[in-house]
């Protein structure tokens, strides 16, 4: 039995003496705002957004092998939420077989 929640973003601030700050945000929700543009004219820049809270990811600076790895990486995992989105949202949605089917 799974449990429906309403939406929710969930933001954490970790700080231990021995280690650098750790900040975490989740999003639980299909009620966000996605945007994307250039900075400038020559910083790529991806921001997803609640009314809670936003995160952004950006170069620091011109874009570099390293920017492309990461935008790639960045792709194929949306692309694999989506199918997964995809998959789970068609199960979800299609009856199952009735008796008289399945015989």
């Amino acid at each position: 039995m799974s449990i429906d929640l309403a939406p929710y973003t969930y933001v954490t601030l970790s700080m231990t003496p021995e280690d650098r700050p750790a900040l975490d945000v989740s999003f639980y929700s299909a009620e966000l705002w996605v945007r994307g543009g250039v900075i400038e004219e020559r910083r790529p820049y991806l921001a997803i957004s609640t009314r809670e809270a936003n995160v952004s990811v950006s170069t620091s600076g011109p874009v570099t092998d390293a920017d492309l790895e990461t935008a790639r990486k960045l792709a194929a995992r949306a692309a694999l939420y989506l199918a997964d989105c995809e998959r789970l949202h068609t199960a979800q949605t299609t009856p199952p077989p009735s008796q008289d089917e399945a015989a």
